[in-house]
């Protein structure tokens, strides 16, 4: 056995288990674990501005490919209550992180020491552990077990506070005998398969739900292949975009409050079968329970056995890893097939594909200032079929996942469920770390954009180039939107009289923060855009410009101030604001079908 300190062994564990980066902010409590990793190298850092900006970066390169795990290390205290906002989304979301935190010496602990906070137990609810190392001799099996934890069942975070005394003992460790646990992931049975068959196959009008569980299993290929098989429509999730190609003739939209489609919408009202596939049957994709369940039956595949009637009881419940299950029901299928015994439904396919056709939002507005669905017209015209959208929450991500066609998995990575206010920048960064070649394509609102701004830095310094498209509106656009319902407006202007901004200037001075002069001074580049026409150039001056400095490029749409999106309280009544599309009267005849504008 060789002897080494606590935190080499450690290093040497991260290295076995397939950690090639980090993100994160050296301190005091939390050097000896930088000393480690520069002695025995192999795990490039990225240097954060902000803690919880490392954070987001280390989710952002867990979900750009499958496999990856995101680390973030801070020192003691404050960078560790900065990370809980990085554990809460990554755990909403199901995505696997490692928080590595220093702490003060063991016999300070409890004697109010500098920055000593019990950070395990603040971050306890949102991991699937959170440990303070209180023995150096047990720190590999604590690692360990997190690396078997966060890749097994439903994926998530975990926190490891690491004492600066633990760090520097020496124990004894050999890395030629440490061997990484195969992860758990429960499985569907044949049982199970034929079962959910039986029930699909007496349905009339049935529909795929794909979630965000079918991309962590790397099975979205084989959801499309089962999809096929029986002949049914697809309707993705907002963390399932991606699962099947948006221009597959079974991708039906989605269907929600506020990132829907009026046709996703519209096939779900009209649905009798829901065959729910690694999804959690959020609140904001189902709406009112009532609605969303009346009529239909249900089937719920879920890797999590507590998730299964979690919101509401379905018919068939399978505990099952979403690849494995699909993998089953694909086997049953395929011998259904042969022996003539799946049902011809070319009649619901051939209704949905007609709703897909004629219930379009319209973008093509070329007034000035623009209309927000102008812009992500002019992403979909320019950017091609493997970009990769980034984004997190507010009216920029409800529309850009309104309009923007995503064709692959991984395609679209967006902070779903806790959708935290400045993750946009650094997810991008981290996605970028992971993916050096891939097309990385952020979307931002103003206020979005200014939370973890500093982060553009990270990218300058370590030449992680990417697009940033900023929508400004100088506004806190959902909350505006939001405030209707209370009539009022109230705390939701971000726009000021800017004194730096002259006539000369592009910029309309009264819209506040100079978006532009901030990128550069990040070490950025920057472009601005008022005229939909203008499009084009500032597409290609924005790839000339990454080509050229290896920097991330903001490209500022300056939009009209008030622009409402389209969103409602329940599936089948959502206000449009051209009109109010309540679905369960367009139902009703094929001719309403088509009253929704037909351009894209």
């Amino acid at each position: 056995m060789a002897r080494m300190s606590a935190i080499e062994a450690a290093v040497h564990i991260l290295k076995i288990e397939g950690f090639a980066a980090a993100f994160g902010v050296p301190g005091a409590a939390i050097n000896p674990l930088y000393a480690a990793m520069k002695k025995l190298g192999g795990i490039q850092h990225y240097l954060a501005r902000h803690v919880e900006g490392a954070s987001h970066m280390a989710e952002g390169y867990s979900r750009a490919a499958a496999g990856n795990i995101g680390l973030c290390i801070g020192t003691s205290g404050p960078a560790g209550t900065d990370m809980i906002t990085g554990l809460y989304a990554a755990s909403a979301d199901s995505v696997p992180i490692l928080c590595l935190t220093g702490q003060a010496p063991r016999d300070k602990l409890d004697k109010e020491d500098f920055q000593a906070v019990d950070i395990a137990a603040i971050a306890k609810p949102l991991t699937k552990m959170a440990i303070t190392v209180m023995e150096p001799a047990r720190l590999p099996s604590i690692f360990q077990k997190a690396m078997y934890l966060m890749r097994s069942d439903r994926p998530g975070p975990v926190l490891i506070d690491l004492p600066i005394d633990v760090q520097m003992a020496q124990i004894d460790f050999e890395p030629d005998n440490y061997q990484p646990l195969p992860p758990s992931k429960p499985a569907a049975t044949r049982s199970q398969a034929e079962k959910a068959l039986d029930m699909l196959g007496g349905a009339e009008r049935p529909v795929i739900v794909a979630g965000g569980g079918i991309i962590n299993a790397d099975a979205s290929d084989l959801l499309v292949t089962f999809a096929e098989l029986v002949n049914v429509p697809v309707i993705p999730t907002l963390m399932g975009l991606g699962t099947i190609p948006y221009d597959h003739p079974l991708m039906q939209g989605k269907v929600g409050l506020q990132t829907n489609d009026r046709y996703g919408n519209a096939t779900y009202l009209r649905s009798d079968f829901v065959f729910g596939i690694g999804n959690r049957w959020a609140n904001r994709h189902t709406g009112s329970i009532e609605t969303y369940t009346k009529g239909r039956t249900f089937i719920h595949v879920d890797i999590e056995p507590m998730q299964i009637g979690r919101i509401f009881a379905p018919d068939l419940g399978i505990v099952s890893d979403a690849g494995a299950a699909l993998q089953r029901l694909i086997e049953v299928a395929e011998e259904r097939r042969a022996a003539g015994l799946l049902p011809d439904r070319s009649a619901w396919v051939a209704e949905c594909q007609h709703r897909k056709k004629n219930m379009l939002r319209r973008t093509d507005y070329d007034q000035v200032p623009m209309k927000p669905q102008r812009v992500y017209q002019a992403m979909n015209d320019m950017l091609d079929r493997d970009t990769c959208y980034v984004t997190t929450i507010g009216l920029s991500q409800i529309a850009g996942a309104q309009f923007l066609r995503v064709y692959n998995p991984r395609n679209w990575i967006n902070a779903a469920q806790a959708g935290p206010l400045g993750w946009t920048m650094p997810a991008a960064l981290g996605v970028r770390a992971a993916l050096p070649d891939k097309k990385i394509v952020a979307l931002s609102g103003d206020y979005d954009f200014q939370f973890l701004v500093e982060e553009l830095a990270v990218g300058a310094q370590h030449k992680l180039p990417y697009l940033h498209i900023l929508v400004n509106n100088s506004y806190l656009g959902l909350i505006r939107q939001s405030q209707r319902s209370y009539d009022m407006e109230f705390q939701v202007s971000l726009g000021f009289d800017n004194i730096n901004i002259t006539e000369e200037d592009d910029a309309p001075a009264h819209y506040g923060v100079d978006h532009v002069a901030l990128a550069e001074a990040l070490g950025c580049k920057a472009i601005r855009v008022h005229k939909p026409e203008d499009f084009k150039a500032a597409f290609a001056r924005a790839e000339a410009l990454m080509e050229q400095y290896q920097v991330p490029v903001v490209i500022e749409c300056i939009l009209e101030p008030v622009t409402n999106i389209s969103m409602g309280l329940d599936l089948n009544c959502i206000n449009e604001f051209e009109d109010i599309l309540c679905l369960d009267e367009t139902l009703k005849a094929e001719s309403d079908w088509v009253a929704a504008p037909k351009s894209e």
